[in-house]
């Protein structure tokens, strides 16, 4: 099987999120996409942390209903700092002839060569990034040339939207509308639990 890989805090999951899951599935031809939510990420801590499980919580919720995705708690319940590395040596192991592609945004695939053990990150995925429309390739050309299997990298089209967790996380504390910008269930998860400093977020 063909399987992607998309990591990340997702404080909150939202509609961007699932909108490059579905095109890195239509684009590169997956049977699967599998949400990853990281226990302590590696480069920065997670702001307004509202705790790793209830993250994994959100997670769930946001892709409930759709096939083609999945949620895997294998980070959050790993202690310490959340690699990439582990996370899919661990995946090798319990399927190893699935094909894997880890989906990456272009500003995290720049960040490629700092990355702990990227060349055999690079050995047990294929790097699919998720170019956005009228941006070039530039930096991150340049950083998968300085890694080994950067050269067999997938570029894939997302279309530009602007919306971020931080964003997110700001309109709840702000009582602004979150509805349309995240899935219905994880709006009605955050009001029901108070995340995020708004006590009543629509």
């Amino acid at each position: 099987m063909r399987i992607g890989i998309l990591g990340g805090t997702f404080n909150p999951p939202h509609l961007a999120h699932l909108v490059c899951a579905q095109e890195a599935y239509v684009h590169l031809g997956l049977d699967r996409v599998i949400f990853v939510p990281a226990r302590i990420p590696p480069h920065k801590p997670v702001e307004d942390e509202p705790g790793p499980d209830r993250r994994l919580a959100l997670c769930r919720l946001a892709v409930h209903g759709d096939e083609r995705f999945e949620v895997s708690e294998l980070e959050i319940a790993r202690e310490g700092t959340s690699y990439t590395v582990d996370t899919l040596q661990k995946l090798n192991i319990q399927a190893p002839d699935n094909e894997m592609f880890l989906v990456v945004g272009g500003d995290i695939a720049a960040g490629l060569p700092t990355w702990r053990s990227a060349e055999r990150v690079l050995s047990l995925a294929t790097l699919a990034v998720a170019q956005r429309e009228g941006t070039g390739h530039g930096s991150i050309d340049e950083a998968l040339n300085r890694v080994s299997g950067g050269e067999r990298a997938q570029f894939f089209p997302m279309p530009t939207i602007s919306i971020s967790s931080s964003a997110v996380r700001e309109r709840v504390r702000a009582h602004w509308p979150i509805k349309y910008i995240v899935p219905d269930p994880v709006a009605d998860y955050i009001r029901a639990h108070g995340l995020y400093g708004g006590s009543h977020p629509v």
